[in-house]
């Protein structure tokens, strides 16, 4: 393809600019306004053009990762590729996306067609498409919006139809209001993949493998349309020294989903270097206070070992949360006799542990209080009507005794609004 004139166009007649394709841009404007799914929006930009404006179309626009452009265009509507932009540093296309400007290239056509296009439509797939043209002229203008240039939108007329300077006016005027529509897709996509990525960290996690116990839990937020909310729990450890933690953030929504993140972190964290209970609670507290959050946090820390016998001995301490509750083997329950402030509240704290042991069989049940506070038509669930439920399922699998307890909570709820419910079971026993 050998190139007879490269011509950057500036706006002429302003009366004329106004007149030329005011349809055009006005049906432009109205097809792509609340779009909000970038790959779409640029297949519908290229639907509005063709024929009007050009006989073939590509959209170069921003790729999901960082040094990636995704090009969309052609004639299969379905079509989409992904380039590095290393890969076009010394193209063409990469000086518009730079300068944002407008580009117009009378050209003719000769065997080498395909490679020379390849300057501004960088895959062999739609250069070859765009050569079957025969092109006349290839006409290439950036997308920018709000001060940067986001894109390209790149234009082939066929033999014997070229763009004169009153198309070029038109083309950037289409490609003025197309910008603004894929950049508002592009920053709602942006959002989503990051409110994604987000939601994805703040999720309960997998419960691990732990010899000799057997691990459940249970996860409802109040939110249900949602994945995360104020409540968590979380396992840490190797070996035979695991570190349980279940807790809950005073606050509602987002906020509290973000302090439920760094609460979990700092508890990750903090792990590491000493898996003592109270140890754990006074430094998540030492770091919540120095925050200056207005929410608090209530937590309960268990530190499970298991001993040459195959027990596993248990010390808890509790930041202003329901205490464990354990279920012997034979039916018996025991409500662990821990109790403290909650972290964040108060510089300084003190967070006294207690110790249980679990034989083979026996349940130590962690619960928030989306569970006892769940309110139905006689008042709250309370801890009795807890404790009253357990013995039926002494010797059950952990899974199957936090699923009875959701249920039953559920059932007293009767359909009302609750709180974020989480349950966090450990069995003694294989």
């Amino acid at each position: 393809m050998a190139v007879d004139q490269t011509v950057s166009y500036q706006s002429t007649d302003p009366a004329a600019e106004l007149r030329v394709g005011d349809q055009l841009i006005e049906d432009v404007r109205t097809a792509l306004s609340g779009s909000l799914n970038l790959r779409r929006t640029a297949l519908r930009l290229l639907t509005m053009i063709r024929p009007r404006l050009a006989d073939w179309g590509m959209v170069v626009l921003p790729g999901d990762r960082p040094g990636s452009l995704t090009l969309v265009g052609g004639d299969d509507a379905g079509f989409h590729a992904v380039i590095s932009t290393a890969a076009i540093a010394d193209h063409e296309l990469s000086r518009l996306l730079r300068t944002g400007g407008t580009e117009l290239r009378h050209v003719m056509m000769d065997a080498d067609a395909e490679v020379d296009l390849g300057g501004m439509i960088p895959h062999p797939r739609l250069a070859a498409e765009a050569a079957t043209m025969r092109p006349a002229d290839l006409l290439a203008v950036g997308l920018t919006a709000r001060g940067a240039t986001i894109g390209a939108l790149v234009m082939i007329r066929s033999e014997g139809r070229g763009f004169d300077a009153r198309d070029v006016t038109v083309a950037e005027r289409v490609a003025t209001s197309a910008a603004l529509a894929l950049d508002s897709a592009r920053l709602y996509e942006e959002r989503g993949r990051i409110a994604s990525v987000l939601q994805s960290s703040l999720r309960p996690p997998t419960l691990p493998d732990v010899d000799g116990a057997r691990l459940a839990a249970r996860y409802r937020p109040a939110a249900e349309h949602l994945d995360v909310g104020g409540d968590f729990y979380d396992v840490h450890g190797r070996g035979d020294d695991w570190l349980l933690t279940i807790g809950d953030v005073s606050g509602k929504g987002v906020e509290a989903a973000a302090l439920t993140g760094r609460t979990r972190q700092s508890i990750r964290t903090a792990c590491h270097f000493d898996r003592r209970p109270e140890i754990v609670l006074g430094a998540l507290n030492t770091v919540l206070f120095d925050e200056h959050t207005k929410d608090f946090v209530t937590v309960v820390c268990a530190r499970m070992r298991r001993d040459a016998d195959g027990r596993f001995v248990v010390d808890v301490a509790a930041a202003g949360h329901p205490p464990p509750i354990v279920l012997r083997r034979d039916g018996r329950v025991e409500t662990v006799g821990v109790s403290g402030t909650a972290v964040g509240m108060v510089a300084r704290v003190e967070y006294r542990p207690a110790t249980v042991a679990l034989e083979s069989g026996d349940t130590m049940l962690m619960f928030t209080d989306g569970v006892d506070e769940a309110t139905g038509p006689d008042g709250m669930y309370g801890v009795d009507r807890l404790l009253a439920l357990l013995p039926r399922y002494a010797g059950a699998d952990p899974e199957v005794l936090c699923e009875a307890i959701e249920q039953d909570v559920l059932e007293y709820l009767d359909g009302r609004q609750h709180d974020d419910i989480a349950l966090l079971a450990v069995t003694c026993g294989d």
